[in-house]
């Protein structure tokens, strides 16, 4: 590392090793320009260029050894005031790179925030010496000729758009090869901040007299009387008043709001908003059960011997309420905590109840924010601003600056795995080494810990504290095992449901109770296969079965993504003969309307709930008893705690063994 005591050393060279978001074998280095020396520090975005085509790079290292081999080109300019990353995680981009075998700009695509990162566009510029003779184009060449004769320069994204469709690359090289125009890259910003309009009186009328004589005298337009009075309850209660806010509440218009601020009565402001600003903040207002007391205490005597300790807490022993207690006491120590959970569906009852107790100084963190969201969660925990992150696997990557406890919530669960694209990091394994560059403490939480977590407890590496009771002494639930085998119809067809089930079922919803019924196959039928000579359909890309989609009526591959039109003649015999295998959740659904049809059902899994706010909708409205049965993956399984739910029904419970994993044992077991 070269420190900013030999930076100042302006008569020599200067050298940086950056960082770009390609998989490139090794860091290529670049010169460090006269004028940018001593501003151009690690971490620094910065402009290089790379054959032909710019990219947006992360200084990594400063050295004044220049590369034997070759003579660096220079940096083209330096994009921030100050650095984006944190030497530590450097570091921590370094190990990643290292241990799960891929390269630094991999981990960088990862790591960064889309926005963040800037595009490399190309852009056609208009040659004014070629003239305006077109006759020698042909018809693609001269509508962009003389688009560009006007407009003198092309981004490729309107190229494509005038040639709707057609080959671009071609036509755009006749061009160049025609000196009808010619070709630079731009490095493109992507990130905007969010802005909002604002609304505030106007200084002559937040004098009380002046305000009342105002109202008291006010003759005609009753709709924006009704808007001003509107205004100054929100700013009563409120403070700020936003635009959007102000028009829902009073019904008025956009234009009625013009002819207040034309009068000189409001005044309209856009202003830059925190995105994902919380609420004021809260206070701890619940007391531990004893259990829970004596399992915070052995926490705090393991963690002064031991960097990681293992919270084995049964289903429903109050783990959360432990997790806010000692948030609460590093917050205290102003240092900043990171909240990790495998599933974005689990974020979303716990940030409600982290909200209540720390609001404002909660964020999140996950993939279904928009990109702006993202970027301002990354500048809020790069400035200190945010005290707790909750979020996916990804917020590992956040760059905190005085990280203090990681805490990482059902720990076993296989999501914390990255399968695809590299780098293929494992969020647990991965957090515990970041958070021993800051000397913080990591807390593992589960009710059915991963065999090398109890291992590692095991042999002395990580500390132990285990919880044996529910809070609030509730029961732990009876289990019952159903044999479906005697249930089979003709042919040996299994039913989804059994008579116990059915009954079980009838008896919950009768008594005003909910349901929640787990299978973890997606989809209407896993499989098709022909009747006639056994053939199934396979993804032409994975050669994994073909899931089939009522809804969509499409085959499709849930490992590729890729869908396929539903088969109906067997190309290996020709028979129309097709049956439907098994049941996934759309099946399910569709058979529990049909056997309960007064009941209110909803399902979750990754077809049916889309969007950010999807999964909270439906938790929500789970939590309300405005369901009464439920019906999912693993989505609605893991973590999720409803009061109301007094059956949980394991469809086909033994077909979780016939997953290929060597941990399908193992997982079956945590699962259920």
């Amino acid at each position: 590392m070269y420190f900013a005591s030999s930076m100042n050393r302006t008569e020599n060279n200067l050298y940086a090793s950056v960082i770009i978001p390609l998989a490139l074998p090794a860091t290529y280095t670049w010169m460090i320009p006269a004028g940018l020396q001593g501003t151009v520090l690690p971490g620094s975005r910065v402009e290089v260029q790379l054959r032909n085509k710019k990219y947006a790079g992360i200084v990594s290292r400063i050295t004044d050894q220049k590369p034997a081999a070759f003579e660096p080109k220079a940096i083209g300019n330096l994009l921030d005031d100050e650095p984006v990353v944190h030497a530590t995680q450097l570091q921590f981009w370094s190990w990643i790179a290292q241990y799960y075998m891929c390269t630094e700009g991999e981990v960088m695509q990862a790591a960064v925030p889309a926005n963040l990162k800037l595009s490399s566009e190309s852009i056609l510029s208009w040659n004014e010496d070629y003239g305006t003779d077109f006759t020698g184009l042909g018809n693609d060449e001269y509508v962009i000729a003389e688009a560009l004769e006007m407009k003198k320069e092309l981004r490729m994204s309107e190229v494509q758009q005038l040639l709707q469709g057609h080959q671009v690359y071609p036509v755009v090289k006749r061009l160049l090869d025609k000196k009808v125009c010619y070709v630079w890259e731009e490095l493109r910003e992507k990130y905007s901040q969010k802005k909002e309009t604002f609304v505030e009186l106007n200084e002559t009328y937040r004098d009380e007299d002046q305000l009342a004589d105002l109202l008291n005298n006010w003759s005609r337009a009753p709709k924006q009387m009704e808007l001003l009075l509107a205004y100054l309850h929100l700013q009563k209660t409120e403070g700020e008043v936003t635009q959007t806010a102000l028009l829902k509440k009073s019904g008025a218009s956009a234009a009625q709001l013009k002819a207040l601020a034309d009068k000189n009565i409001l005044r309209l402001e856009k202003r830059a908003v925190n995105l994902l600003a919380g609420k004021t903040d809260a206070s701890i207002d619940f007391e531990l059960s004893p259990a829970q007391s004596t399992a915070l205490q052995e926490i705090g005597k393991s963690f002064v011997e031991k960097n990681v300790c293992l919270l084995h807490g049964i289903t429903a022993s109050g783990k959360t309420l432990i997790y806010v207690h000692l948030i609460d006491q590093y917050i205290q120590q102003g240092k900043q905590v990171l909240y990790l959970l495998p599933e974005i569906a689990l974020t979303t009852q716990i940030v409600r109840r982290l909200q209540k107790h720390f609001g404002s100084r909660i964020a999140i963190y996950h993939s279904k924010f928009n990109a702006n969201e993202r970027v301002d969660t990354w500048n809020r925990v790069k400035s200190g601003e945010v005290s707790v992150v909750l979020g996916a696997r990804s917020s590992v990557f956040l760059p905190f600056s005085d990280l203090g406890l990681v805490i990482i919530d059902e720990e076993h669960d296989s999501s914390f795995k990255q399968q695809d694209p590299a780098p293929r990091y494992h969020a647990r394994d991965a957090a515990i080494y970041y958070a021993s560059l800051f000397q913080a403490r990591v807390l593992l939480g589960s009710a059915t810990p991963s065999v090398e977590t109890y291992y590692n407890c095991e042999q002395g590496k990580y500390g132990l504290v285990t919880i044996s009771e529910r809070y609030g002494l509730g029961e732990l639930p009876s289990i019952e095992l159903v044999n479906i085998k005697p249930a089979a119809g003709k042919g040996g067809v299994r039913p989804a449901f059994t008579p116990p089930l059915i009954e079980s079922i009838q008896s919950s919803i009768d008594n005003g109770k909910q349901v929640i019924l787990f299978q973890n196959r997606r989809g209407y039928s896993p499989y098709m296969i022909c009747n006639t000579c056994g053939w199934i359909p396979h993804c032409e890309h994975c050669d994994v079965t073909l899931t089939y989609h009522k809804a969509r009526n499409r085959l499709s591959c849930h490992y590729c993504g890729t869908t396929y039109p539903v088969v109906q003649t067997c190309p290996a015999c020709g028979s129309h003969q097709f049956v439907q295998k098994n049941f996934g959740t759309e099946k399910i659904e569709e058979l529990l309307l049909e056997q309960f049809p007064q009941a209110r059902i909803a399902r979750m899994d990754h077809d049916s709930v889309r969007g950010k706010n999807a999964h909270d909708t439906l938790i929500r409205q789970f939590e309300d008893q405005r369901i009464d049965i439920l019906v999912g993956t693993q989505m609605v399984v893991k973590g999720l705690d409803f009061e109301h739910v007094n059956l949980v029904g394991i469809i086909d419970a033994d077909g979780i063994l016939n997953f290929t994993d060597f941990r399908v044992n193992e997982r079956a077991f945590q699962l259920m």
